[in-house]
């Protein structure tokens, strides 16, 4: 079992030609309202990937919580470790012609006295893995338990100390380039060295140009992406994250499931919103010939 802990959207989609200047209007080709969010977007490529997948978000009692739940049972996603007693939490996204895109989100209503709830869950059910996103990286601590694996994927994590002590804690970190040299302000290397030091596997993902994964044992190891026709790269990390998330619940080598995660995060670039995320049929013709694209 792998649980999803973590951000549940209402995207708001704005598809424009062009990033807006400020005091600027821009006419969108589109506006959408799609289902979104970090773990369940991550949860939805997991369980197309075909792992057991639980999502352990904080939504409302309302019909648009109703609907977005329904979204996730009817991809297997088991969703009976939601809690109801907050609000689904809107995100407004917008993706350029080029397919990139750029978000405003809202906090949610999942603190850290949930994260632990949901610990305790997996941990008497046997245990398993247990993901959460970035913005609970400070709450990690509270989920550590005997018998559950600890990811955590750093987008929306800003503050150093904290990833620092998330990668201390976790079995598996995730983390785009970017947020390193960026709002962590750390060269990989330095990321790498901490994870070493502390039996954690570090992924770092860099877009277009691949991914990197850095082993306990010093092991470093290199993925490439995918040469696609980007239409919208909106929830390409959390496909990633999914997926590579599936492949070590499937009892692959970490290695092996980043190369099958890097396949999928190209392909889910393919198809418009957040979840993208390919069959594994498409992953397995992908690796062995040439790109197939994704309907």
């Amino acid at each position: 079992m792998i649980v999803f802990c973590g951000y549940a959207n209402l995207d708001v989609v704005g598809r424009v030609p062009r990033f807006p200047q400020p005091d600027e209007r821009v006419h969108a080709a589109a506006v959408e309202h799609l289902p979104g969010g970090m773990a369940a977007n991550a949860a939805v490529a997991a369980a197309r990937a075909g792992a057991p997948v639980a999502f352990a978000g904080v939504v409302g009692d309302d019909p648009l919580s109703d609907r977005f739940l329904a979204q996730l049972a009817a991809e297997g996603v088991d969703t009976g470790w939601t809690d109801r007693g907050g609000f689904l939490s809107t995100a407004i996204v917008l993706v350029d012609g080029a397919g990139r895109r750029s978000v405003v989100s809202e906090d949610d209503a999942l603190g850290g006295a949930h994260v632990q709830s949901v610990a305790d869950r997996l941990a008497g059910a046997g245990g398993g893995l247990l993901y959460l996103d970035g913005y609970r990286a400070a709450e990690l601590g509270r989920a550590v338990r005997p018998g559950v694996s600890l990811a955590v994927d750093l987008d929306g994590c800003d503050d150093p100390a904290t990833a620092r002590e998330a990668v201390r804690l976790a079995d598996h970190v995730v983390v785009g380039r970017g947020r390193l040299t960026g709002p962590l302000d750390v060269p990989a290397t330095g990321w790498a060295e901490l994870a070493r030091s502390s039996g954690t596997v570090l992924v770092v993902t860099d877009g277009a140009r691949g991914w990197s994964l850095h082993g306990p044992d010093g092991a470093v190891s290199q993925g490439s992406a995918l040469t696609v026709d980007v239409v919208d790269d909106t929830g390409a990390g959390d496909c990633f994250s999914g997926t590579y998330l599936a492949g070590l619940a499937g009892g692959v080598t970490p290695v092996a499931a980043a190369v099958r995660a890097g396949i999928a995060a190209s392909l889910s670039c393919t198809v418009p919103g957040a979840r993208g995320a390919p069959a594994p049929a498409l992953v397995d013709a992908a690796l062995s010939g040439p790109p197939v694209p994704a309907p």
